[in-house]
């Protein structure tokens, strides 16, 4: 009640009706109960999110690709990308005028580096945006849009009622189960998405809001959408303990294809950010896109529609479109083209991400996931090894998983969507055993997820270790202390006991160059005791005489506050002297760092 007060003295007079909306709800509604209704209001906006980006890309892609590539002409694959990059860039330079963020990633940003706030555009930003990347022949998904459109609703929810920053992140988490729960139908895997990908904490203060948020979102999509599901399968081949061997294997696959996608990716991307020219990156990447889109068909767009019938059991149908008109009766053609998919899919996906577009991950990796699932059952079930087939379309299934616990990170997310796709559990077994293999081994290689990859190099990366959460979150700026009176290296002892000993009430001086910006050391007043008596000696005694190193620097431009603390444990310092592009700006206390650590912990776990 009392942080609510805080906030309230501190609203702008101009919204006096929402001054008297916030008073009738502290009086009436406890903080619970009102997060409880946010939770629901931001699953519901989340849903309708979802539905507004599935609808306006199915529209375009209808329209495009139904009519003009079917009663016109096959080239027109080859213009579409090209097209829909320049039809964004547009949009983004003179409509939204700010740079459209890339779906999760740019989410987890928000919550390690603005507090949880996300400006009000991106609200809408990936709406406008999204659709005509993916429906134009993109190679990315919806779901990163989606997700990122619920958290900028459910930030900008929390800021209009003056949520605190626990509260900020934990609607932030809802919306992204909001938008899963409401593409997918899968609410459980859509809970433990936002747990696992987010961060969450999952507690009884947690749950509650995130199952809300996930039932409402499903129930959004069930009014829209009915019945229809992405990847409608029921399982008829079941599990069988002899196949747990092959079911290992996939997963191995599974971890290669995903420190595959994971370089590949980064490489893609490490190129386009040397492309000095947005127009550049536009022409580059719509041009091989193009290009791959009119060669590979299948690459168009999301794919759901190839893993539907691959799950169906007809490669055939999900290859016809092949541009050489390949004999797809011998099966090892049919793997081969599988295999190709599923290399070229990666580049497909970074491409059109340096390019400009606007998607998410989530889609392509479900589709090499899928593809990959499948070609191995294909070899394992024609190679002549073993006399026992294996399913093809579980192989499919739980290839998505696999690809989705390597290169998301997320095995327990992989697991339950997959589980709830399916209508049951019959394949939870398999589903464990190469989700786990496929992250473990991923992990080895690769540590961080193709979401949290730049953030976690920075270590700007929220995680669950509590300790490591709280320093990501704390402001480095708001704990340096600059009423440190500084010297210069040729001032004599004189004056540096009447300039900076008589009038600080510090006992440590930042012993800086004549032009007073480069550190050069400090003086401790301990330093000084023995002689700063002896006038004898105050001419005589330089500060670079005195001065001494300091323990430790810290480094405005590269040092985090993990970083920091660990500079603090092994100096054994009280203080250290702080810089930003080599020139001095201050000193952080240990004591008033770990009070602020002390306060970010209150405020993260109360």
């Amino acid at each position: 009640m009392q942080d609510f007060f805080i906030r309230f003295k501190t609203m702008p007079r101009k919204h006096p009706i929402l001054k008297k909306i916030l008073i009738w709800r502290t009086k009436h509604i406890s903080d619970k109960q009102f997060v409880f209704f946010l939770s629901v209001l931001v699953g519901i906006t989340s849903g309708i999110g979802a539905v507004i980006l599935k609808n306006l890309t199915h529209f375009i892609q209808h329209l495009l690709e139904g009519n003009l590539v079917r009663y016109y002409h096959h080239a027109f694959y080859f213009l579409f990308p090209l097209i829909g990059f320049i039809l964004v860039y547009l949009i983004i330079k003179y409509i939204i005028r700010s740079k459209v963020s890339h779906g999760i990633p740019s989410t987890l940003y928000a919550i390690a580096k603005r507090k949880g706030v996300i400006k009000r555009y991106q609200m809408f930003g990936s709406i406008l945006t999204a659709p005509i990347t993916v429906g134009f022949g993109g190679s990315v998904g919806l779901e990163g849009p989606s997700v990122a459109t619920g958290a900028a609703i459910s930030s900008n929810i929390s800021r209009l009622f003056r949520m605190n920053q626990k509260t900020k992140m934990l609607l932030i988490g809802c919306a992204a189960a909001g938008a899963l729960s409401s593409i997918f139908k899968a609410p459980i895997a859509a809970i433990i998405f936002a747990i696992e990908v987010f961060s969450l904490d999952l507690t009884m203060v947690s749950m509650m809001p995130l199952l809300l948020a996930s039932l409402s979102a499903i129930i959004t999509s069930y009014f829209f959408f009915g019945d229809d599901v992405l990847l409608p399968f029921r399982i008829e081949d079941h599990f069988t303990i002899s196949d747990v061997p092959f079911y290992a294997f996939l997963g191995v696959c599974a971890a290669f294809t995903s420190i595959y996608f994971n370089q590949v990716y980064e490489k893609v991307q490490d190129f386009f950010d040397r492309l000095d020219s947005p127009i550049k990156k536009l022409l580059v990447g719509g041009v091989a896109i193009g290009v791959l889109v009119f060669f590979i068909p299948p690459l168009y767009g999301e794919g759901f529609e190839t893993m539907n019938n691959l799950i169906a059991g007809n490669p055939q149908k999900a290859l016809e479109a092949n541009f050489f008109n390949l004999d797809l009766s011998n099966i090892w053609v049919v793997i081969a083209l599988l295999a190709g998919l599923v290399f070229f899919k990666v580049f497909a996906s970074a491409i059109t991400f340096g390019a400009g577009g606007v998607g998410g991950i989530f889609a392509p990796t479900l589709f090499m996931g899928s593809l990959m699932g499948n070609c191995v059952a294909k070899i394992i079930n024609n190679c002549g090894l073993f006399s026992a087939p294996v399913s093809e379309s579980n192989f499919t299934l739980v290839g998505m998983a696999g690809i989705l616990a390597g290169v998301l990170q997320a095995p327990l997310t992989a697991i339950f969507l997959i589980a709830e796709l399916t209508g049951g559990y019959d394949l939870f077994i398999p589903l464990m055993i190469t989700a786990a293999i496929s992250f473990g081994i991923t992990r080895i290689f690769s540590p961080h997820s193709v979401y949290t990859m730049e953030l976690g190099r920075k270590g700007d990366l929220i995680t669950h270790d509590k300790d490591h959460a709280i320093l990501t979150l704390m402001d480095i700026h708001k704990v340096i202390e600059t009423n440190f009176i500084s010297v210069t290296t040729k001032m004599n002892l004189g004056e540096i006991i009447n300039t900076a000993v008589v009038k600080s009430n510090r006992n440590i001086f930042p012993v800086l160059d004549e032009t007073k910006q480069q550190l050069k050391g400090v003086i401790l007043l301990d330093d000084i005791r023995s002689i700063m008596f002896d006038q004898k000696l105050y001419k005589e005694v330089l500060a670079m005489e005195v001065m001494q190193k300091p323990p430790a620097i810290i480094n405005l431009d590269k040092d985090k506050m993990t970083v920091i603390m660990k500079k603090f444990q092994e100096s054994n310092a009280w203080n250290l002297p702080v810089v930003k592009n080599g020139k001095y700006v201050g000193f952080i206390s240990k004591s008033k760092l770990l009070t602020a650590y002390r306060r970010e912990l209150i405020n993260i776990t109360s």
